[in-house]
């Protein structure tokens, strides 16, 4: 399971490192609605990369977009939304075939750029420890979703998201039993017409990330700030990763 990440790069980061062509992550009132959240959890809005053709265009040539969605998918044939806060998560295994997520992952898959992700490990004194889980090489991560358009009864469009995760590998499996996943190709994988989107599906592998115990405050969602990725002292200024 994924259920918290840190995304905090900024605009011109995310616009250089995924090829942006349209920002849509302002208000209609000009309020910039990107903000750095170390703290990204369920039915937060949190930004997302994904391709679209432009609703009026007569060509259906899909842009690259950067844009808020709510963390949940909601379906496009769910009654309430509430149906999201049971949808962070889609399994690699079955997403395909899921009447939740199958439609999704057909043609509307997405990245989440991320600077990293918690897991919390169960110790032997049954005592939960969160750890950050981030690339070595300090570059975005860029996790592997879906995403959905929801029509509410007021006729406004709700766009939600949902993570991929698969059976954690090596280390990583010590936290966790699940992990999100990336992807290989992201260019194929957010291409709507692209008809084999799991060849370019990988763990986020452990081999590429380090993981380090971080202040139990992250376990409340009101706590955000770049203090809750700075790694827990254990005798030393850096602290002391798992792997």
């Amino acid at each position: 399971m994924c259920g918290r990440y840190a995304t905090a790069r900024s605009r011109q980061e995310l616009l250089e490192e995924f090829h942006i062509e349209v920002d849509e992550t302002w208000g209609q009132d000009g309020q910039d609605l990107l903000r750095a959240d170390y703290n990204a959890a369920p039915t937060k809005q949190l930004p997302a990369v994904l391709e679209r053709a432009e609703p009026t265009a007569e060509e259906s040539t899909p842009v690259r977009r950067l844009r808020m969605l709510r963390w949940g998918l909601v379906p496009s044939w769910a009654k309430d939304p509430s149906i999201g806060n049971r949808m962070i998560n889609a399994r690699v295994e079955t997403a395909d075939e899921k009447p939740s997520f199958r439609r999704a992952f057909a043609k509307r898959r997405c990245l989440l750029p991320a600077d990293g992700y918690y897991e919390w490990y169960t110790g032997e004194d049954k005592k939960k420890q969160p750890f950050f889980i981030t690339p070595k090489d300090h570059g975005i991560l860029p996790l592997a979703g879906l995403y959905e358009l929801w029509k509410s009864p007021e006729d406004e469009w709700v766009w939600t998201f949902t993570i991929l995760t698969t059976q954690a590998v090596d280390q990583v499996g010590h936290i966790h039993d699940r992990m999100p996943m990336t992807v290989t190709d992201p260019d194929a994988w957010l291409d709507p017409g692209f008809k084999d989107p799991k060849s370019v599906l990988v763990p986020a592998m452990s081999g590429e990330l380090e993981a380090f115990p971080v202040s139990k405050a992250v376990g409340n969602v009101r706590n955000n700030g770049p203090s809750l990725i700075k790694p827990l002292s254990h005798g030393n200024d850096e602290g002391e990763a798992l792997f």
